[in-house]
């Protein structure tokens, strides 16, 4: 599962996924500094995993990960091959969830001029221009594809119908301006084709205002107008939003511990704000974690919502889930209680699952299996 960082120009993307991937120096300030997509792993803050080895000694602990696609900047006229916008519009397409960067910050530190490519910067407008690309590029899409289903639909061929009828559900929604997200489907199969047409709309949206080293929790003006827009288009403006000053966390990057732990201090925060920003992103995917843990390694294990226990395990590797016969599960809540495996067992806490069990959030499991 992966998440494209998207965004104009000059925003502070690219700034943002340095510092996420500690990838180094950062990218020129001009557009289309990034023409091929970086791409970076991104551990997933997860404070669950040293309340494990509390419990059970281990030689390393492993978090899960999360795929960042940085994606050069958008401009208005993308949709139409503006600024190299057909080739940033196709990787779009292949990520599963879309980070959008917002700028919401005047000048850089020390009262530095970064051009905004509007003239201006207006966070509710960015939103709506980025947005409306991504619309009109969704909307060529549908329209080149449409006569192309209808003769294919004709054949009597149930996915060839299925896809038929989600473009024609999926047309007016993008013709009067709503994301294709917002298209209402109850039919499995026509879920199943809309989820494999790879409209970018049809994705979720996380937007991470970038914001000034003077409002690093984000409560000023700009921001907040961030917040009030995506509300008004319909998300969430406390889990849908993300405040992130990127130059404070690419300097962060750059700190041991000791150093780190002083500067977030100095303005006022227990964490990095990219360690929020990567657990929201991760739960923007729909993923959720589960544990393994032993003398080697403590693992957190990537599974999506609803996953059952074989697909858990096959996360592993592909025989666990093929040759699945039970589970042993606990929770991390467990262990913090009781101590040791030994005393939840003994407290008749260790649970035997097996093929229809839905995997928890915090999971401690011990698979068995057979092949």
């Amino acid at each position: 599962m992966e998440a494209g960082i998207v965004g104009l120009p000059n925003v502070g993307k690219s700034t943002l996924f340095n510092a996420l991937t500690k990838a180094g120096a950062l990218a020129a300030n001009y557009p289309f500094a990034t023409i091929e997509p970086n791409v970076g792993v991104v551990p997933i803050p997860d404070p669950r995993l040293e309340i494990i080895r509390k419990h059970i000694e281990s030689q390393k602990i492993i978090p899960a990960a999360l795929r960042l696609v940085d994606i050069a900047g958008l401009v208005r006229g993308a949709s139409k091959g503006e600024g190299k916008g057909n080739a940033f519009l196709s990787h779009i397409r292949e990520v599963d969830a879309i980070v959008q960067v917002v700028r919401c910050f005047e000048s850089a530190p020390g009262g530095e001029d970064i051009t905004h490519v509007e003239g201006s910067v207006d966070p509710a407008r960015d939103i709506d221009t980025i947005n409306t690309e991504l619309l009109l590029a969704d909307l060529q899409s549908v329209d080149g594809a449409l006569s192309k289903a209808e003769r294919a639909a004709k054949s009597g061929e149930r996915e060839a119908v299925a896809r038929f009828e989600v473009l024609k559900k999926v047309r007016p929604i993008l013709d009067s301006g709503k994301p294709a997200i917002t298209v209402k489907i109850d039919d499995p199969e026509q879920k199943k084709v809309l989820k494999g047409m790879g409209l970018i709309t049809a994705k979720k949206v996380l937007y991470v205002a970038n914001v000034s080293d003077e409002d690093p929790h984000g409560r000023g003006p700009l921001a907040m107008k961030c917040r009030a827009h995506v509300k008004s288009i319909g998300g969430d403006p406390e889990q849908d939003v993300v405040p992130v000053c990127a130059r404070i966390e690419s300097e962060l990057a750059e700190l041991g511990d000791e150093d780190r732990l002083e500067m977030l201090k100095s303005y006022g925060m227990d964490e990095p704000a990219l360690n929020a920003l990567a657990r929201a992103a991760y739960h923007l995917l729909g993923m959720q974690s589960y544990y393994t843990a032993g003398p080697k390694e403590i693992r957190a294990w990537p599974v999506p919502q609803g996953a059952t226990a074989p697909q858990a395990a096959g996360v592993i590797h592909t025989d666990f889930e093929r040759g699945f016969i039970r589970a042993e599960i606990y929770s991390v809540a467990d262990l913090e209680k009781y101590g040791t495996e030994k005393a939840i067992k003994d407290a008749g806490k260790m649970r035997i699952e097996g093929k229809d069990y839905i995997m928890q959030d915090a999971d401690v499991c011990h698979f068995l299996f057979n092949v």
